[in-house]
């Protein structure tokens, strides 16, 4: 089987692309940021074909250039992104670092890993979107459409905007890569919403929980019991989903070349409380009552808000979608396990 380099190894979605890749038999190379990180990784899978390596910022020059230098490679899962919402300078600790952090990876292979056939790029619905055509119910996004925000939006503009940007330059900035430099390697891209879904990797505590996930912390725990919280974006997937493109457009030839919106239906936050208050009856005091008001469509109605065409994943990438509830029911149970109480 095919030798496969994931970056980020520890991240939420990684974790599930990393169990895949194992279970279909591949040998992986996986980067993590710390050697405690590493032993989790390795305590986790043992006698896997599996090599953890030490990158400690995928920000720095040439950060990629020895692991990308093990022998065999011939995929490239880009996983690993230095965001975070602590930031003071949005150039230099978020902006600069997200196109280095893509391009750097990039670099690498085309100097040092002739054997590479395809990197797969996870990038974002942040992507996709146009913020200001969010309440717009007469649209749908796909894979076609970009958001239109610029470097300097992401300079000048709130924390989201910046996150948005830097999604976006990233991913243009693998693109652009494939485009000018012709390296011998193709290029796929993920682009998810929420990701919600159970946790595979080790947690030092909840507060390490990934975003989209924090929003389930925040029902079981009680701090929705006044107001819920609005949604924001109204499209979710599950991390498996998610993992399973990633690998699907690694494994399938013609998946090359391609952008993937990675997006398994609409939802809101409300949505959340009568599947955890079925399935998880010791939770009934931290949920908020019927009454209780936020968390829904504009107006109450789904028909307010957006759509979206996922009919490329579907049938390019062989995705037949977790549900909602699944993911939810999922989520909660492992959020439990690891002591949301």
């Amino acid at each position: 089987m095919p030798k496969v380099l994931l970056t980020g190894g520890s991240g939420f979605i990684a974790t599930h692309i990393l169990q895949l890749l194992l279970n279909r038999g591949h040998e992986v190379v996986t980067t993590v940021r710390t050697e405690e990180k590493a032993k989790i990784i390795r305590d986790a899978y043992p006698g896997a074909k599996l090599t953890v390596a030490i990158v400690p910022d995928i920000a720095q020059p040439n950060a990629f250039d020895e692991v990308v230098q093990t022998p065999g490679l011939e995929y490239v899962q880009h996983t690993a992104s230095p965001f975070h919402f602590k930031w003071k300078d949005a150039k230099t600790e978020v902006l600069d670092p997200a196109i280095k952090g893509t391009t750097s990876i990039l670099e690498a292979v085309k100097k040092y890993a002739p054997t590479v056939k395809r990197v797969i790029v996870t990038s974002s619905f942040a992507a996709i979107l146009d913020a200001s055509e969010l309440e717009n119910a007469s649209r749908t996004w796909s894979e076609a459409d970009w958001n239109p925000n610029t470097y300097e939006d992401g300079i000048t503009g709130h924390p989201g905007v910046t996150y948005r940007v830097s999604k976006t330059l990233a991913e243009k900035a693998a693109w652009d890569f494939k485009e000018n430099e012709k390296p011998n390697f193709d290029v796929a891209t993920i682009n998810p919403p929420f990701v919600f879904g159970p946790v595979v990797h080790n947690l030092s505590s909840l507060a390490d929980i990934n975003t989209s996930n924090g929003n389930l912390v925040g029902l079981i725990v009680g701090k929705w019991k006044s107001e819920i919280p609005a949604t924001g974006v109204h499209l979710f997937v599950d991390v498996r989903d998610v993992a399973k493109a990633h690998v699907e457009a690694m494994e399938r030839p013609e998946a090359g070349g391609n952008r993937y919106l990675v997006a398994a239906g609409r939802f809101t936050n409300k949505d959340f409380v009568p599947i955890v208050r079925k399935n998880f009856p010791q939770l009934a005091d931290k949920l908020p009552e019927d009454s209780v008001p936020g968390g829904d469509y504009p107006g109450g109605s789904i028909d307010n808000v957006y759509k979206f065409d996922n009919s490329k994943a579907t049938k390019e990438l062989g995705l037949d979608w977790i549900s909602l509830e699944q993911s939810v029911v999922d989520t909660v149970g492992s959020l439990l396990s690891v002591g949301a109480k």
